[in-house]
């Protein structure tokens, strides 16, 4: 059994000032592998207070200085690569390999994603003749991380904040604590000053809270549910904070009769990766009717393809979605969308065939999927993916925007001009076609219900920054 009641605060491990222990469950297993304790409001205000003395000198150090310490930090990630994939296959059920490598790796390529944006960053500038203008920390940064991704998100949002010269207050998801727990111990190890980087565990009714009505929190940057992004953003008002937002996302992946024979395929995959519990997975996949009754069949063999295993297991499967809350929410609306008429294809209620314990989900396809229909729009996030057809391309694109969610969409196409039109033409604030992933660096984040600002490479690094002009001083 794990114990880690302790947070990291002022450059030490405390313990909690009222202890309240909370179980980690192994969702794989329903067991508890850890034990945490939850925040109170003295451990938010000791935390908040660490990183509001620490701000001005770490505000003051040069930046090449802060620099070399992020170095310091990811070195010491590559070398502790499989403690941290075992701390994320425990925590949310994420297979071995996809622990080790998607999990892990994203953390990783963050890192080296704003080394390099880095070089490029200008704290202060010339304009016009007489005026500069400077890019400032903006102050103490409460970051606030889900559980789905947990290294890609802690990442995202510490690195940048660092860099520039921003102290922070992490509270990860109480459900997926001990990466960033172990994350903490490598801040510690790497020789970042006391009080620059502090951890509190917490849920969002308590320490989550606690850190968006905070008034020496300057900054809050949140990554998580639209109703959670709601009441955050509620929160911060009265001390009128900033609110940077990551929350859901209803994709649509449009493929064309003229996509490439894997488009479907490749779609189906996509949605069930991270057994579906990803913002930006294309749940909703529009097929152009001429290729529509293939797709059908395509998507229901590849579903009926994918493996469900042990997270202790390699191989290329799907582990359980990541609690008994999340599981009953996603068998709620498989249910639902059978009652309301849509065709399953493949998968269904209930656990795969011969499993009994743990929160393994059959992967599922439905077919002739409605706007009207709930699993239309709402967020399931899990192996559920719902299929339309589509007749003109100005269907589709009415269709993709359809939602109160704007974060990815999907193109699939072989006419390199119609697949840019209609990247221009949805409203998301990412746009993948043809299965290209997005290149390190580029921003990350959503329209509409799915958030606001935007992280990774230098848009993730000026979120962090106010900006100031200063006038009558030449640029030298």
């Amino acid at each position: 059994m794990i114990e880690k009641r302790q947070f990291y605060i002022n450059g030490a491990w405390v313990d909690p000032a009222a202890p309240r222990d909370m179980d980690v469950i192994d969702p794989a297993t329903e067991d508890t592998c850890a034990v945490i304790s939850l925040g109170d409001q003295a451990d938010t205000d000791a935390a908040v207070a660490a990183a509001k003395t620490a701000f001005p000198g770490w505000a003051a150090l040069e930046m090449s200085e802060r620099i070399a310490l992020l170095k310091n930090l990811s070195k010491i990630y590559k070398e502790r690569r499989d403690d941290m994939a075992e701390a994320m296959r425990l925590e949310m059920g994420a297979p071995v390999d996809l622990a080790t490598n998607g999990q892990w790796g994203a953390g990783a390529w963050h890192m080296a994603g704003f080394l390099e944006a880095l070089a490029d960053f200008e704290a202060e500038t010339p304009y016009k003749e007489v005026d500069r203008t400077r890019l400032e920390p903006i102050g103490v940064c409460a970051l606030i991380t889900p559980w789905n991704w947990p290294m890609n998100q802690v990442v995202l949002k510490v690195f940048p904040a660092l860099a520039v010269g921003c102290t922070v207050v992490l509270k990860p998801s109480e459900i997926a604590p001990l990466s960033s727990l172990l994350f903490a111990e490598m801040v510690h190890d790497a020789g970042i000053p006391a009080g620059v980087f502090n951890l509190v565990n917490g849920d969002g009714v308590g320490v989550g809270s606690q850190l968006s009505a905070h008034p020496d929190v300057d900054m809050v940057s949140f990554t998580g549910s639209t109703r959670a992004g709601i009441a955050i953003s509620k929160a911060a008002a009265d001390t009128l904070k900033r609110v940077s937002l990551e929350l859901g996302g209803k994709g649509a992946n449009i493929v064309f009769a003229d996509a490439d024979e894997k488009a479907v395929k490749r779609g189906v995959q996509h949605c069930m990766n991270n057994t579906g519990q990803s913002c930006n997975a294309p749940t909703r996949m529009l097929v152009e009717r001429d290729r529509y009754a293939q797709a059908v069949e395509e998507a229901k063999a590849t579903a009926e393809a994918t493996q469900v295993g042990p997270t202790s297991e390699s191989g290329r499967h799907i582990g359980p979605v990541v609690s008994e809350a999340q599981f009953n929410k996603i068998q709620g609306l498989i249910e639902v969308g059978i009652k309301e008429g849509a065709t399953l294809l493949a998968g269904g209620l209930g656990r795969p065939e011969g499993v009994n314990k743990g929160y393994y989900v059959r992967p599922t396809v439905f077919a002739d999927v409605t706007p009207d229909m709930t699993i239309y729009r709402e967020e399931i996030f899990g192996p559920v993916l719902a299929m339309s057809p589509f007749d003109s391309e100005e269907e589709a694109i009415s269709m993709a925007n359809d939602t109160v969610y704007g974060l990815t969409n999907y193109i699939q196409s072989g006419d390199d001009a119609k697949r840019l039109r209609v990247a221009r033409a949805v409203r998301s604030g990412m746009v993948e076609t043809n299965g290209v992933g997005r290149q390190n660096g580029s921003p990350f984040g959503g329209y509409k219900q799915s958030g606001n600002g935007r992280e990774g490479g230098l848009w993730g690094i000026e979120e962090f920054c106010e900006v100031k002009a200063i006038s009558g001083c030449p640029w030298e």
